[in-house]
């Protein structure tokens, strides 16, 4: 249920995104997120127009639900995929672990992100935010892509068992 709720907000957030790719923000929020520098942000909030703003602040709203349902569901695969590959103590399963909880920090750190970005979006001239945005963005998006490569390996570790398994039982009913 949680990793559909992730999926519908992420969707959610898509669409809200479309209307903010410009080409000052040719990826929308995400290039918001990695402006780097104040004169960057404030351009991409211009070509958004009046608009565009409320989108903008709608998409950076949602995204605080949507890192709680993101962290959570990443955190869970974490901890669920190395159990198809590993065994508790070994460092595989231990990396996974580490991953789950490294995810709840990704969280936090998009959180703050958020922020940053909401005070430039309000008008803020503060170039402090928009790095913090970009130096709060970077680790956060290592992290979860790490995490969902990991659960991907997972799976494909899951599925490799299940095809041996299915030959083994093939092979024992000849």
């Amino acid at each position: 249920m949680l990793f559909v709720l992730t999926l519908i907000l992420l969707m959610c957030m898509n669409l809200i995104d479309a209307p903010l790719k410009t080409s000052a923000a040719p990826n929308g929020i995400i290039s918001f997120e990695f402006a780097g520098k104040i004169l960057v942000a404030q351009e991409m909030v211009q070509s958004w127009g009046t608009k565009g703003r409320i989108y903008a602040g709608l998409s950076l709203g949602l995204d605080y639900l949507f890192l709680f349902a993101y962290s959570l569901t990443l955190a869970l695969g974490c901890v669920i995929a190395p159990r198809s590959f590993s065994q508790p103590g070994q460092f595989l399963y231990n990396f996974g672990v580490m991953l789950a909880w490294a995810q709840f920090g990704a969280a936090i750190l998009d959180s703050v992100e958020n922020y940053a970005l909401i005070k430039i979006l309000l008008g803020s001239q503060r170039e402090i935010f928009v790095v913090l945005a970009y130096w709060c963005a970077l680790p956060k998006f290592v992290i979860v892509v790490i995490g969902i490569v990991y659960i991907c390996l997972g799976l494909v570790f899951v599925f490799i068992r299940k095809l041996k398994s299915r030959k083994s039982l093939k092979t024992e009913m000849y």
